[in-house]
């Protein structure tokens, strides 16, 4: 059975190294505290996310915490593998989410990473920014949005009506409106006249160019954990620039395929990170409206200011190997998942 994600053959070997787990006892939390069990994280990952993430450095430090991953074989009942702590998944169809569903129903002490019905909200370009469109962060030393933005349903040749009803400012942002992994859903195409729109295929949503210094930061959340990265983006466009440029330009994805400019010389005004407390504040809100753990954040400074900000875009379960000690930082997560469950199991 395959359900949207390949596994490889190779992750036959992690099921069979997962029978060791049995034997193998460690201690967490600080202060005198020991408790002695195991914790297994079954994963259902598709073969290049299972590449980037479980990394050997990484799987040899969760493996010395007494955290062990084993694969889940989709050609077998879920019920009928583990025990497992925890589940660890990002694969799509109705299919797997019903088999999720069926698992939590059947294994509620089982920790799952997360809903199924959460990370679709996220599946769709309309319904990701939402949450953010309705936030009102107050006293957090910045303002944060998302672009003005118009989703697009119908034929291409009413593209340029639309945008024009809806009184929207060139250039524009045209994206999927579906996010379902593949590498043209993340796809972008920045459009600087009207009539040129009509090239475009809907369905798709299109946002108002923001100039933003030609930086992006990306706002990694793992857990109550916040890491933030700079990466290069696009540059600003100029009135005179659009005053004499016309089409539609097509980009790859650019968080992934911009370069880092942690160390790159760069304006102050532009590279300053956001204000944590401003971060936290997004961070908690995300995570409490849209019930996820694992997620990433693309927000931009806008050209000339200092605390207006807007999100461009959210990922559940981006790469994490691109993020600073993301080794460390997910393994102290899912330790603190069997600390939190010690500490709600009642005493006797």
């Amino acid at each position: 059975m395959r359900l949207n994600g390949e596994i490889s053959r190779e992750e036959e070997e992690e099921e069979r190294k997962g029978e060791e787990v049995n034997s193998v006892r460690y201690s967490i939390g600080g202060s005198g505290f020991q408790h002695s069990q195991k914790m297994v994280v079954g994963y259902a990952l598709t073969s290049k996310k299972k590449k980037s993430f479980l990394q050997p450095k990484f799987i040899g430090l969760a493996r010395n915490k007494g955290i062990f991953f084993v694969a889940i074989d989709l050609n077998k009942s879920l019920s009928e593998q583990g025990p497992f702590d925890v589940i660890l998944h990002k694969l799509s169809g109705k299919e797997w989410c019903q088999v999720i569903e069926d698992y939590k129903q059947k294994h509620p002490d089982v920790t799952i990473l997360d809903p199924p019905d959460a990370i679709q909200l996220l599946n769709n370009r309309q319904s990701m920014l939402q949450d953010v469109a309705d936030l009102n962060l107050t006293d957090c030393h910045g303002k944060v949005g998302i672009p003005r933005q118009l989703i697009v349903t119908k034929d291409p040749s009413s593209v340029p009506y639309e945008v024009t009803k809806a009184g929207m400012k060139l250039p524009l942002v045209a994206k999927p409106l579906v996010v379902d992994g593949s590498a043209k859903s993340h796809e972008l195409f920045l459009a600087y006249d009207e009539n040129s729109l009509s090239e475009l295929e809907p369905p798709l949503v299109l946002q108002e160019f923001v100039n933003h210094g030609g930086l992006l930061f990306k706002i990694y959340i793992v857990g109550d954990t916040i890491k933030v990265v700079r990466r290069f983006s696009l540059p600003n466009i100029s009135k005179c620039e659009l005053s004499k440029v016309a089409g539609v330009f097509r980009f790859p994805r650019v968080s992934c395929a911009a370069a880092s400019a942690e160390d790159a010389d760069l304006d102050p005004r532009i590279s300053e990170y956001p204000p944590r407390p401003l971060l936290e504040s997004l961070a908690r809100e995300l995570r409490c409206r849209l019930g996820l753990r694992l997620f990433n954040i693309d927000m931009i400074r806008e050209h000339g200011t200092k605390d207006v900000f807007y999100v461009i875009d959210i990922n559940y379960f981006p790469g994490y190997a691109k993020m600073p000690d993301y080794e460390h930082v997910f393994t102290d997560f899912l330790l603190s998942l069997v600390q939190n469950k010690c500490k709600k199991k009642p005493t006797t």
